[in-house]
């Protein structure tokens, strides 16, 4: 997919500028130049059947097939009669994800006793790595060479002014729902938590050492602004005293992040009980998933029931808001789905169509913003979308773009949405390391609280008509205000 479209649906939109020699074009974003064991993810689920390259054959669909978790059983039953494989299943949340050929499959499985729903999980057929999934490539590392300064960003939200408070609890762990994180990063490793990482992408478990790594840059930038270390070399992260985990979801070779392997990561993350996780990126094939379409309804519910069981669990999920420019509060048309297969122009859509996660309930939603307070020209935006705002950076500027890690030990500017979420679940790490004891929507008021106004300029769409501030929500995160 061309650098561009898949920057656009990840939420970043453009690295800044390469600053090291070795910097290259890789993930989601052009951009700057991704282990240990783990413990077993059964809790969530019960096993299935195991597969082996040899059970793939083209033309395989992936579908979700909805119940009441007293049915699973029932249902798995129906997807197996009606020629399906169980690929995975998630009993505690009655959502199974089942393999299948022929036009017929959803329309039977759809009749059978218990079934609440069937929808299909893409538009392109089961990639052969679903049966034969790869441990990604462990990059060579390079030292830091640069001294440690205070980025923009960080100045920006005053955290090194709350470092002098705290840096943050090493017992909160944010989980990095992404293309993976390079734990051998020298400003990560030592705040990389092994036990709590894997890989859920193709929609099932993979918790091999190392399946968690980067399969581009882009996580890896992200888990630096969570918690870069504090150590006088490079970069530092809004909360560097807590830990973080990776969960990839991005498959290969496309980088696209499919409705099952988020359902297994924000299932995953409830089980790891993570106090804050971060998800800069849309669940794709459709930038707004549509309840008006059977196959949509499904994803829609499914991955939402996926969100609340983690946030039922304690996990307070926080999401970027999309780098379209568009408000979501007023949506018309989308012309980038489904981008696996041929996008549908202009297709007509409602506010009931859903950009996910990060319109889903309980989730905070961020919009991002420049070094001079202003919404950046990328961001979407909506009276009553936006909760918060953060430092996003300005792909046009290198001096104003994010600066953080990339893989090998490198570091490197990206500007979006998906830098400005991780500012937000920085933030959200240090309020929850001064308030251990605080749920999820506790965590969410005083993200709320805590930030600080930005009056709206003079553009009609930020008030929207009225007075709700839409572009910047409750205002600009204060990290010092939060540890105060």
């Amino acid at each position: 997919m061309p650098a561009s479209s898949r920057a656009r649906r990840v939420g970043s939109v453009a690295v800044v500028a390469a600053v090291t020699a070795a910097l290259s074009a890789a993930a989601s974003l052009p951009s700057t130049a991704a282990t240990a064991p783990v413990a077993a993810h059964q809790v969530s689920h019960t096993p299935v059947a195991q597969v082996t390259p040899a059970d793939w054959e083209e033309g395989l669909r992936s579908y979700f097939v909805l119940t009441d978790p007293a049915d699973v059983e029932a249902a798995k039953k129906a997807v197996v009669d009606n020629g399906g494989t169980v690929f995975a299943a998630y009993d505690k949340i009655g959502v199974v994800v089942a393999h299948a050929k022929g036009e017929k499959f959803a329309d039977a499985v759809r009749g059978a006793a218990g079934v609440q729903a069937v929808g299909a999980t893409r538009t392109s057929d089961v990639p052969k790595e679903a049966y034969d999934p790869q441990i990604p490539q462990a990059p060579t590392q390079q030292e830091p060479s640069e001294d440690e300064t205070v980025q923009w960003d960080m100045e920006q939200i005053r955290a090194d002014e709350a470092w002098e408070v705290t840096t943050g609890s090493p017992d909160v762990t944010v989980g990095v729902l992404d293309t993976g994180v390079d734990d051998q990063h020298a400003e990560l490793k030592d705040n990389f938590d092994a036990s709590k990482s894997a890989s859920c992408a193709y929609g099932k478990l993979d918790d091999r050492e190392g399946s968690w790594r980067d399969t581009g840059s882009h996580g890896t930038h992200v888990a630096g602004t969570i918690a870069a270390a504090k150590n006088g070399k490079g970069v530092v992260g809004v909360a560097p005293g807590v830990k973080i985990a990776s969960v990839r979801i991005a498959e290969e070779p496309t980088g696209l992040f499919f409705p099952e392997n988020t359902v297994c990561a924000f299932m995953f993350a409830g089980d790891k009980k993570f106090d804050v996780t971060n998800n800069s990126y849309y669940v794709d094939p459709w930038q707004f998933t549509c309840p008006d379409d059977e196959d949509q309804a499904a994803i829609l519910e499914g991955v939402k029931r996926a969100v609340q069981y983690a946030r039922n669990q304690g996990v307070l999920s926080v999401a970027a808001a999309g780098n379209s420019n568009y408000d979501l509060a007023h949506k018309t048309t989308d012309s980038s789905s489904p981008n696996d297969s041929t996008p549908i122009t202009d297709r007509p859509i409602t506010n009931a169509c859903l950009d996910i996660p990060t319109e889903l309930p309980g989730v905070v939603t961020v919009a991002a913003t420049g070094d001079s307070d202003l919404k950046s020209s990328y961001s979407n935006y909506g009276a009553g979308k936006i909760d918060v705002a953060a430092p996003g950076g300005d792909p046009g500027n290198q001096d104003q773009g994010v600066y953080s890690t990339v893989p090998g030990g490198k570091f490197g500017y990206k500007a979006g949405t998906s830098m400005a979420s991780p500012h937000v679940a920085g933030v959200a790490a240090l309020l929850a390391s001064v308030h251990p004891d605080a749920s999820p929507a506790k965590l969410t008021a005083l993200l709320r609280k805590q930030a600080q106004d930005l009056p709206c300029p003079e553009d009609d769409r930020c008030t929207g008509g009225d007075a709700v501030n839409s572009f910047y929500g409750e205002g600009q995160v204060d990290a010092a205000e939060a540890v105060g």
